[in-house]
C-alpha cells in the first residue's frame, strides 16, 4: 500500500478547484462580485502605496508600515482572486501541481507576514502613546526595516514548513480540491495518508504563528489603554485613541476571519469558503478604507496628490 500511495502521488500532474457549488446565473453574479472586489483592492492598495511614496509628510514608522501592509494586501489577493475568476468561465477549472504548490507557497508567505506585521504596527502605537518623547529613538529606520524584513522571513519559513508538509502527502484518490484555491485543509482531505501527524504539525505551527502576535498586540493596548485613561483632556483621549482605531479595526476583521475558518469543522467546507473569503478578498478591500476614511494625515494628502493631477480641483 505504501509503495501505491507512492506511485500515485508521483502521477498527481494536476488538480480540480471546485470553488462554489452553485447555479450558472449565481457564477456570473460571484465573478462581477469578484471583479468589482479585486478591482477595489488594485485600486485602494496601489492608490495607498502611492500616496505614501509620494507624500513626504508621510515618511514615519507608521506610514511604512501600512505601506507594507497594502503591498501584502495586494499581493497575497492577486494570488487568488485571478485564478478564481478565471474558474469561474472554464469547465475544466484545473490547477496544475506546480501551480497549487506556488498559490500555496505564496499565500501563506504573505498572510503569515501580515500578522507579524500587524503586530509590529501595534508596538509602534504602544510606543507612539505610552513614550511619545522616546518616539524618534525607539522607532528608527533601522528597528522598521528589521521589523518589517522579520515578519517576512517568519513568513517565508512558516510557508516553507507548512507547503513541504502539505505535499509530502500523497493524493490516490479524488483530485478535487473542494475549494476556490489551493489551502492546506481542502488538500488534507483528499490525501490518502495517515493524517495524524499532518494535523498535529498544522496546528502547532498555527499555534507558533498566531499566538505571540496576538499576545504583542492584546499586551500593546493594555498599555495603550492603561495610558490614554490618564489624559486628563477628553480631546486628548480622543485623538489618541483615533490613532489606534484603524489598526484595531484590520486586526478585528483579519484574526476574526481566520479564527472562524479554524474554528469551523472540517465537515462545513462551504462555511470555510465564506471564512476564506473575508481574509483572502474583504479584509484586503477593507484595509485601505479603513486607515483613509479614518485618517486626517492620509486623507489630505490624497487631497494633495488629486489636486497635482487636476489642478480644477
Amino acid at each position: 500500500m505504501g509503495d501505491r500511495g507512492i506511485d500515485n502521488h508521483s502521477e498527481v500532474t494536476d488538480f480540480i478547484l471546485v470553488g462554489f457549488r452553485v447555479h450558472q446565473e449565481l457564477r456570473i453574479l460571484l465573478f462581477l462580485i469578484f471583479l468589482l472586489v479585486y478591482a477595489m483592492i488594485l485600486l485602494g492598495n496601489i492608490g495607498m502605496m502611492t500616496i505614501i511614496m509620494t507624500d513626504p509628510r508621510l515618511n514615519t514608522p507608521m506610514y511604512f508600515f501600512l505601506g507594507n501592509l497594502s503591498f501584502i494586501d495586494l499581493f497575497y489577493s492577486s494570488v487568488i482572486a485571478p485564478k478564481a475568476m478565471i474558474n469561474f468561465w472554464s469547465e475544466s477549472k484545473s490547477i496544475s501541481f506546480a501551480g497549487c504548490v506556488t498559490q500555496l507557497f505564496l499565500f501563506a508567505l504573505f498572510i503569515v507576514a501580515e500578522g507579524f506585521l500587524l503586530a509590529a504596527m501595534a508596538y509602534d502605537r504602544f510606543i507612539a502613546i505610552c513614550n511619545p518623547l522616546l518616539y524618534s529613538v525607539q522607532m528608527s529606520a533601522r528597528l522598521c526595516t528589521q521589523l518589517v524584513a522579520g515578519s517576512y522571513l517568519c513568513g517565508c519559513i512558516s510557508s516553507v514548513l507548512q507547503t513541504s508538509m502539505t505535499f509530502t502527502l500523497s493524493f490516490c484518490g479524488s483530485r478535487a480540491i473542494d475549494h476556490f484555491y489551493c489551502d492546506t485543509r481542502p488538500l488534507q482531505r483528499i490525501s490518502c495518508s495517515d493524517l495524524v501527524i499532518s494535523r498535529m504539525i498544522s496546528i502547532s505551527l498555527s499555534s507558533i504563528i498566531i499566538l505571540p502576535t496576538i499576545i504583542v498586540i492584546i499586551i500593546s493596548y493594555l498599555y495603550i489603554v492603561s495610558t490614554v485613561l490618564k489624559i486628563r483632556s477628553s480631546e486628548g483621549r480622543k485623538k489618541a485613541f483615533s490613532t489606534c482605531s484603524s489598526h484595531l479595526g484590520v486586526v478585528s476583521v483579519l484574526y476574526g476571519a481566520v479564527f472562524f475558518m479554524y474554528l469551523t469543522p472540517d465537515r462545513f467546507p462551504e462555511l470555510s469558503k465564506v471564512a476564506s473569503l473575508c481574509y483572502t478578498l474583504v479584509t484586503p478591500m477593507l484595509n485601505p478604507l479603513i486607515y483613509s476614511l479614518r485618517n486626517k494625515d492620509v486623507k489630505e494628502a490624497l487631497k494633495k496628490l488629486l489636486e497635482k493631477k487636476n489642478p480644477i480641483l
